[in-house]
Parts: structure tokens; C-alpha cells; sequence
């Protein structure tokens, strides 16, 4: 697909990946319309020229207003990246039970929503797309992190049933499917990370591509030892 000329709505575009997507759209002559909820980093994405609106997409609610702020604009590329994270572990303290429905809601819910209303304004363009940005965790989870885990891989699940569903359409459905990245929700992790600029280059590549899925750095590998071994593929990553 070619992404110039194309009005791309991307959620969560204003910090880490979702504003290097944001940036990199903008550079190949896409107009791109970005959400964030941090009003400072809204203004600064403002400043370079990208049309933004403030949603908090961990409800329903939030989702709603984002549809009534789009209005009946047209809309080729939904690009469903916001998400939350959110510790998750019963052998410590008892996790909070309203930050996991948060998580779940943003992550997986939110995105459902978000598709199942502008579906009709993607169905009437010539070329459309969605894609929803997991996680190399969808595939096989980590320990600490359950519920995001958990919310990614419903994410997957549906974006391959959406996938399926959507065949024959001119609508292509990606799925990201990120590694451990630079960005303020891994800031305190000590891992190796991915630069956000690279990852959102990887994920347009398969825009352009018409690639189902952009595998993004060391997912690839992840996706190799799990095609050989599930059970190896989790066991390795319940490490992280």
C-alpha cells in the first residue's frame, strides 16, 4: 500500500512508537491524525504539524468521544497502537484488580470498538488498512507482566479472525508485533532495546508490503523457535 495522500488515525501517537510512526507517515506524504492523553506531548506533536485530539481509550466512554471527535471524515489507514502496562503478580503484593481491567479495556477492547465503528468509512475507500499493534508477548508471555500479556494476545487472536473475515475486502489487516522497545513504558527495564524509530520503520515496511504481519527484530527469532517448540518458546520468555 502506498501510504502517501493516505489520512491515517493512529492512537497513541504521541510518545515512543506511535510518534515515530507518526513522524515517519508524515515524511511519505501521509496526513496522520493522532490521539494521545498527555496534553504537553499533544502540544509538541501539534507544534510539528500533526493534527491531535486527546482520548483516553481505557474505556468506553473515552472510545466514544474519539469516534465523535473523527466525525465523518474519511479515514484510509486505523493504526490501533495506544496501550497500557501494568505489573501483574500474585506472588507479591494483591495486584490491583481496576488497573488490570484499565489495561484490558486500552489493549484489546478499545481497538475492537474503535474498528467495529469505522469499519463502514474503511469498507467505502478504495484501499484501506488496520493495523493493531501487539506484542512479541502475544505470542508467548512473559511472567510479571500477565494481564498486558494477556490483552495482546486477545489482540491477536481477534486481528486474525478480523483478518479472515475481511478477506476479498480491499482492507488490509496487519499485525505488529513489537520486541522490547525504547519507550517510557519500559523505561525500567535493563534489557536490550529496540530504538522506536526502527520499529515504526519495520511496521510501515509492511504497511507498504501488504504484509499480514511485521515481525519487528528479535519477535522474528521468537516466532522461529516457536514454530519448533512452543513449550521452549515460553519457557524462555516466563525468564523476562
Amino acid at each position: 500500500m502506498d501510504v502517501n495522500g493516505k489520512t491515517v488515525l493512529l492512537t497513541g501517537g504521541s510518545a515512543g512508537i506511535g510518534r515515530e510512526i507518526a513522524r515517519q507517515l508524515k515524511a511519505k506524504g501521509a496526513k496522520v491524525v493522532l490521539t494521545g492523553r498527555d496534553p504537553a506531548r499533544l502540544e509538541a506533536m501539534g507544534a510539528e504539524g500533526f493534527e491531535t485530539m486527546a482520548a483516553d481509550l481505557s474505556s468506553a466512554a473515552g472510545v466514544d468521544a474519539l469516534v465523535a471527535a473523527v466525525g465523518d471524515r474519511q479515514i484510509d489507514i486505523l493504526i490501533n497502537n495506544a496501550g497500557l502496562g501494568v505489573p501483574h503478580d500474585v506472588r507479591n503484593l494483591a495486584p490491583d484488580p481496576d488497573a488490570a481491567d484499565g489495561c484490558l479495556y486500552a489493549n484489546l477492547s478499545a481497538p475492537i470498538r474503535l474498528i467495529t465503528a469505522l469499519l463502514p468509512r474503511l469498507r467505502a475507500r478504495p484501499r484501506a488498512a488496520i493495523v493493531n499493534v501487539t506484542s512479541g508477548l502475544a505470542i508467548a508471555p512473559n511472567t510479571a507482566s500477565s494481564v498486558y500479556c494477556a490483552s495482546k494476545a486477545g489482540l491477536r487472536s481477534y486481528t486474525m479472525a478480523l483478518r479472515a473475515q475481511l478477506a476479498g475486502e480491499p482492507i488490509l489487516v496487519v499485525e505488529a508485533l513489537p520486541p522490547v522497545v525504547d519507550t517510557q513504558m519500559t523505561a525500567d527495564r535493563a534489557t536490550s532495546k529496540m530504538p522506536p524509530e526502527e520499529c515504526a520503520r519495520q511496521i510501515i515496511a509492511a504497511i507498504e508490503g501488504d504484509r499480514p504481519e511485521a515481525n519487528v527484530g528479535m519477535v522474528k527469532l521468537l516466532r522461529a523457535v516457536y514454530s519448533l517448540s512452543p513449550a521452549l518458546a515460553r519457557s524462555v520468555m516466563r525468564r523476562f
